[in-house]
């Protein structure tokens, strides 16, 4: 890639991206809407680098028209927006911010289940109403309720760590076998802390096993009263099912951040089940959209694409293996993205060893069907080199780096 390596950024990704990016002499367009597949795939073509965050799908077709692009930015914590097999097998590299917004993340969740728990927002509609109802019937401290916390990832553990010290009991369930901090309970199943929490949270990512898995039959196990809330992705919630949960009495209140369909700009009308609910929090995604937390990821992500474009090293790529070899002055990089089967090392060092190429360091990892090589080598090599090594039978990619 040249020097001018063109950025596409999408979705009003902060500014401190757009710097870091530029400071490396990229060229950088940003966009502040998310753009559907045909609007991507007209717009991708001679992109390097596609920063996105959750609403902008890139989906296989977007891929195949993407004729220059080596890595993709997800400037949030889910990627399942992203075809991370279509983008593996064309050796583009994705990274995404896995901790950057949990503390904000989290600090919504415990306003949220404050407020709800005090039914704020219904005496806040009063207010406004010009009803003055000072009443305690229905409101609760936090404080000695229990928190069931579906999915124990770093949000949801850190959710449980900061409801612990405001007096809460932690419960929580997770298909994998996590640890639990502090006093937090693992239970054995999701109905047994549906069946004991007084408010239930979900923190799940938004693999296709999880569409529509929390739904009437979930709701109707919980206790009468509880609140309910999620901030993780909208397609793993029935929201005709949450509205007959709380219409009916049944949920006490809920707070919702995600929705199975979101407007793709700010501005464009929101259309829910759940609108003019009194005892419903409705947020617009903003989950992680604090100050802070943009200028966090806008960095990190920066940062790993930044270094990718110039190094090669794959430290935290979620589709590619995680290779890191420190570079040394003085010397050419090879990467080669192939295809993980027995002896491609050796066919690579082969064709170098034929040419008289002098290693000067290298490093393999493999990750499921792909591997990940990187080659620094001194002194001058012919293009046969590089030609022999693409014409390899198990070659996904490859890219040289000064």
């Amino acid at each position: 890639m040249g020097a001018k390596v063109r950025v596409l950024l999408l979705e009003n990704i902060h500014a401190d991206a757009v710097a870091r990016l530029e400071a490396d002499g990229y060229e950088v367009e940003s966009v502040s809407s998310a753009l559907d597949e045909a609007e991507l795939i007209e717009r991708i073509p001679g992109v390097g680098l596609l920063g996105i965050r959750s609403k902008t799908k890139v989906t296989a077709a977007v891929l195949e028209a993407a004729d220059s692009l080596v890595a993709i930015g997800a400037f949030c914590i889910g990627t399942d927006q992203i075809d991370l097999v279509a983008a593996a097998s064309r050796g583009v590299a994705v990274f995404n911010a896995p901790f950057s917004n949990t503390r904000s993340v989290v600090e919504l969740a415990v306003s949220e289940i404050i407020a709800l728990t005090r039914r704020l927002t219904e005496k806040n509609t009063g207010m406004h109403a010009g009803i003055w109802d000072k009443s305690a019937d229905g409101s609760h401290e936090i404080r000695g309720r229990r928190l069931g916390i579906v999915g124990y990832g770093n949000i949801g553990t850190q959710l449980s760590v900061l409801a612990e010290n405001l007096g809460m009991h932690v419960s929580f369930y997770d298909t994998a076998d996590k640890l639990a901090l502090s006093n937090a309970h693992r239970c054995a199943s999701m109905e047994e802390l549906l069946e004991t929490s007084d408010v239930v949270t979900l923190h799940v990512d938004g693999r296709p096993g999880n569409l529509g898995f929390f739904g009437a039959d979930q709701f109707r196990r919980m206790r009468k009263g509880t609140i309910f809330l999620n901030l993780s992705r909208g397609i793993v919630v029935d929201h005709l099912a949450l509205r007959d949960a709380l219409v009916s009495g049944h949920l006490a209140g809920a707070a919702v951040d995600v929705f199975p369909s979101e407007p793709k700009g700010r501005g464009d009308e929101f259309v829910s089940e759940l609108r003019g609910l009194p005892n419903v929090i409705l947020t617009p995604h903003i989950g992680g959209s604090t100050e802070e937390a943009q200028s966090d990821i806008g960095d990190f992500v920066a940062n790993k694409l930044a270094h990718f474009v110039r190094e090669g090293n794959t430290t935290l790529s979620v589709n590619l293996p995680g290779v890191a070899l420190p570079q040394q002055d003085g010397m050419s990089r090879i990467v080669h993205v192939h295809i993980n089967t027995p002896g491609v090392l050796a066919q690579v060092n082969s064709i170098l060893a034929e040419h008289k190429v002098n290693v000067e360091g290298q490093l393999l990892s493999t990750r499921g069907e792909y591997g990940y090589l990187i080659t620094d080598i001194s002194g001058g090599y012919p293009d046969e080199v590089l030609d022999r090594l693409r014409a390899m039978d198990q070659t996904v990619r490859l890219r040289v780096l000064s």
